[in-house]
């Protein structure tokens, strides 16, 4: 069995769209029919999205840490008790590609980092794009590391001690800890995944936080004004 888990702070306009891509995702043809588990972990959430999650074929968690890596760690330890050998995670405001699933288990190691790519710049100035573009490495070989496009079996999640109860770079320190564990990682752009480049995150410091943080001081004026 494949688990997939999405941690959820009131994400009620746009988790219903991540639910679907990751329905499409679980169906694809490559994965023979393998059972996909999808579990929302909703973590302190006051808005409609546990409702969203209850008109869906997914499983729902409750927690009330306000902590992202607490919350990772919680659907984890769900599908694990319940016999997943391969565990994937995104966030809710990101959009996973058909083949997503399908991919990372194609690459044959203990871990996948992906790629993100941002389709919707509406919410920046053109030069926030252009920094951005300009630092971003979308290729083979990379070294960005993002919850919304990690994969890792569950054997080789358990050696490195799943994820620890951090509110910011818990993603980051799983996989430090998976190469210390000798971990094989593939640092890939195959599988894809859409996200957000909203400009208020639900993590302080979060992908959010440094995307508007590459805005330069007449940006910052317009959005103020």
């Amino acid at each position: 069995m494949i688990g997939v888990v999405v941690p959820a702070h009131n994400e009620e306009a746009c988790l219903d769209a991540c639910l679907g891509a990751l329905r499409r995702a679980a169906r694809h043809p490559l994965l023979n029919g393998e059972e996909v588990r999808i579990v929302v972990v909703l973590d302190d959430c006051h808005d409609r999205s546990a409702e969203i999650v209850m008109a869906r074929a997914v499983t729902g968690l409750r927690l009330d840490a306000r902590n992202v890596g607490m919350a990772r760690a919680h659907g984890a330890a769900h599908l694990l008790a319940a016999g997943a050998r391969w565990l994937a995670f995104t966030d809710a405001d990101s959009l996973v590609d058909e083949r997503w699933l399908a991919d990372q288990l194609s690459l044959a190691c203990d871990a996948v980092c992906g790629c993100v790519t941002v389709e919707d710049w509406s919410m920046h100035s053109s030069a926030v794009r252009s920094r951005y573009q300009a630092h971003y490495q979308y290729r083979d070989g990379h070294r960005h590391v993002h919850g919304a496009n990690l994969g890792v079996s569950a054997s080789a999640y358990k050696a490195a001690g799943g994820f620890r109860g951090l509110s910011l770079g818990e993603d980051v320190a799983l996989v430090e800890a998976l190469l210390a564990n000798g971990a094989s990682v593939a640092w890939t752009a195959l599988p894809r995944v859409v996200t957000s480049a909203r400009r208020v995150g639900r993590v302080v410091g979060g992908f959010a936080d440094f995307v508007t943080g590459l805005a330069d001081n007449d940006d910052r004026a317009a959005a103020v004004a």
